[in-house]
């Protein structure tokens, strides 16, 4: 049977959902002008004209980060400054960003339409604006996501690999159905590739080959679902183990304690 891939509105192949999905989104403000600031990852920042400036630095807590255009320079005010949190399995879309990334919001309406709410919540609290800030943050996160993988802001890495038409095929393929028997030939069908074709463009493009890739986004999935309390057997099965005990010495290989420990630290 023919994998069901997720579609977006438009009828084209969504290349980001099942990752967002697996996206564990924690945000905390830092409030303009207090202290705790310094601390921000994430900050909208407006010049004497008027013109807004979004800066994310997804991984500054993980990377010394001393990008230029972090900090409000002379004459510029940051009209909101956050810290955003991301984990989960899907983090490795974060991964694939640069250190730190500034966008003139005049060039891309799609985030300046969630930012203008943004800013509103920031600096007119009222009733439920903590959990609005929240939610609007997450959208900017996935908007920022679409906007580096539309506009090629990563050199390597998952968000190439998504960028690129018939890689996304295969990895979305893999993404949406880890449990399937996946073949290097069955991807690169998938990927409308040639065997030799699909496997080198895959690795110029991700910096891992498809099986290894294949291979790291299961287990990872196994973990998740070990850690909500699933059994071992199924998360065998789910993940496209051949058996339990293939799954276990995979497993543990990877993460160094076996699948039952896993499940037993989280419950």
């Amino acid at each position: 049977m023919p994998v069901p891939y997720r579609t977006s509105f438009n009828g084209k192949l969504d290349r980001l959902s099942s990752l967002i999905d697996r996206l564990r989104v924690q945000v905390s403000n830092a409030l303009v002008g207090e202290t705790g600031r310094e601390s921000a990852n994430f900050t909208i920042i407006e010049n004497q004209s008027g013109d807004l400036r979004l800066v994310f630095c997804p991984l500054r807590e993980e990377v010394e980060c001393e990008f230029a255009d972090r900090e409000p320079g002379n004459g510029e005010t940051a009209l909101v400054a956050a810290n955003i949190r991301i984990s989960g399995i899907g983090k490795q879309l974060i991964n694939a960003l640069p250190q730190c990334i500034a966008i003139p919001l005049a060039e891309d309406a799609n985030l300046t339409a969630v930012v203008a709410p943004l800013i509103e919540e920031a600096t007119q609290p009222r009733c439920g604006g903590q959990a609005a800030f929240q939610r609007l943050c997450e959208v900017v996160v996935i908007r920022l996501l679409r906007h580096a993988m539309e506009q090629g802001k990563a050199d390597t890495g998952l968000l190439n690999g998504l960028a690129h038409p018939r890689i996304a095929a295969a990895l979305v393929a893999i993404h949406e159905a880890p449990g399937e028997n996946w073949t290097l030939e069955k991807l690169a069908e998938t990927a409308g590739m040639s065997r030799t074709q699909f496997a080198v463009t895959f690795k110029d493009r991700v910096g891992i080959t498809p099986m290894g890739y294949l291979s790291g986004w299961r287990l990872d999935i196994a973990r998740a679902e070990l850690e909500a309390g699933r059994q071992v057997k199924s998360v065998a099965t789910l993940c496209g183990f051949a058996s339990p005990a293939a799954f276990s010495r995979a497993f543990s290989r990877r993460f160094g304690y076996p699948p039952k420990q896993g499940r037993g630290q989280a419950a």
